[in-house]
């Protein structure tokens, strides 16, 4: 069956989705406008937990409301707070996490994720990953910043131990205008 190419965001939920079961414990790391954190509450099901973070109010409240017109808020904790400190909220292994980097659509342009907390919050995920959990991380080249955040990444995670973690890089080399790509770190069986 030929496998269409997808764009970053919808490649990043292709990949949870293979990955994330009924009763999972995952967490979005930038809750945004919410539709990562239904996507994930969706494939969690009534037994499984989402956390989601965002250090502004305006993206909390934003993901409130579609969880709860959605009917899913019950299955996640919103945390206003960076996700640079999500080790100090959760102690159990995760079976996925989904970072949506640079800044809230529609919101304030001048807050984006910087390159020291993502580099912090990317850290304790691949560290709080059960075997075969999925961290995946959508980067935005195309604002201040965008790029430094992206080669940190890089640089860190091609620096994993192949033994433990398989690390994937997903880009389109021919479009304009600095395109998302996605990142994804597996941990081995």
């Amino acid at each position: 069956m030929p496998h269409d190419f997808k764009q970053a965001v919808e490649f990043s939920h292709e990949l949870l989705a293979e990955h994330i079961t009924s009763g999972a414990k995952v967490v979005d790391a930038t809750a945004g406008n919410g539709y990562d954190t239904e996507f994930l509450a969706k494939l969690v099901g009534e037994q499984g937990s989402v956390w989601a973070f965002d250090v502004q109010k305006e993206a909390i409240e934003r993901t409130q409301e579609r969880l709860q017109k959605a009917g899913l808020a019950q299955r996640v904790e919103l945390i206003k707070d960076g996700h640079q400190n999500l080790a100090d909220y959760i102690s159990t292994d995760l079976a996925g996490l989904i970072f949506n980097l640079g800044y809230l659509p529609g919101g304030d342009k001048e807050i984006i994720t910087k390159s020291e907390s993502t580099l912090k919050a990317v850290s304790a995920g691949v560290d709080l990953l059960a075997e075969g959990g999925l961290l995946v991380v959508v980067a935005y080249l195309g604002h201040a910043g965008g790029k430094e955040e992206y080669q940190a990444l890089l640089d860190y995670l091609q620096s994993l131990d192949f033994r433990s973690y398989n690390v994937l890089n997903y880009r389109f080399l021919n479009q304009q205008n600095e395109p998302p790509q996605v990142l994804a770190v597996k941990r081995r069986s």
